[in-house]
């Protein structure tokens, strides 16, 4: 759990984190260098839900040795699947990373939403829809290890 006070926001306790993963902790399916060891950390402290249709059907050896939980999307309505985990957790619990327009939902309903923007671009809906930006997934988890980060962009 991690729990931040933002001003202008108040206080956040942060339980979950649910991520997408083609586009968003991986290009082609192939996992980007570095993101396996931050969610190691990160799952020290926080529950981690991997959400996704599996594009490219890399994700369970992608992760295979990440403290994560991986939940296959079935193939239609995935947007509302996402949102409606997220919301089943306790969507004031959940710190959310996405990148497709099937993540707009979700990012939405989370706590804090945050758009990972890689080689396969953003929707701009999830865009709108998140509370940050980022250009990495790297950077969205150093974001969870670095709690004061959050603080910075997200006060008013």
């Amino acid at each position: 759990m991690v729990e931040i006070k933002i001003p202008g926001k108040g206080k956040i306790t942060l339980k979950y984190l649910v991520s997408d993963f083609t586009g968003t902790l991986s290009v082609d399916g192939n996992l980007i260098t570095g993101v396996k060891e931050k969610l190691n950390l990160i799952s020290q402290f926080l529950e981690i839900y991997i959400l996704t249709a599996d594009t490219f059907g890399k994700v369970k050896e992608a992760l295979k040795d990440a403290r994560v939980k991986i939940h296959l999307l079935e193939p239609e309505n995935e947007d509302l699947q996402k949102e409606n985990f997220v919301k089943n957790l306790g969507n004031e619990y959940v710190i959310a990373l996405g990148n497709g327009k099937n993540d707009r939902k979700m990012v939405k309903s989370a706590k804090i939403g945050i758009a990972v923007i890689l080689e396969e671009g953003c929707a701009v809906e999830t865009l709108i829809n998140s509370d940050i930006m980022v250009k990495s997934p790297l950077d969205a988890l150093d974001l969870i290890l670095n709690p004061k980060r959050l603080v910075a962009v997200l006060r008013t």
